[in-house]
């Protein structure tokens, strides 16, 4: 398994969570706001510049008012269709 940001998985998850602020209508700088950061960090990780943890991963999900086990299921089917 690759550490790379740039892993096509990895990749995956990230248009996940950027297809999931998009479709909630919220800005980068609106979801740093609600997650106590900045648009840069939000850029930087939606571009792969900065890797998520899971935790982060959790509270990008609900800072969007998405379910992090449905957002997970969604890139796993990404995952599973390439």
């Amino acid at each position: 398994m690759s550490p790379s940001t740039y892993h096509d998985d990895y990749q995956r998850l990230l248009a996940v969570l950027k297809a999931l602020r998009q479709e909630a209508g919220v800005t980068q700088v609106e979801l740093g706001a609600r997650l106590g950061n900045t648009q840069t960090f939000v850029s930087k990780f939606e571009r792969g510049e900065r890797r998520l943890d899971v935790t982060e991963f959790v509270d990008v999900c609900e800072a969007l008012g998405a379910e992090p086990m449905g957002a997970f299921e969604r890139y796993l089917a990404a995952r599973s269709a390439r």
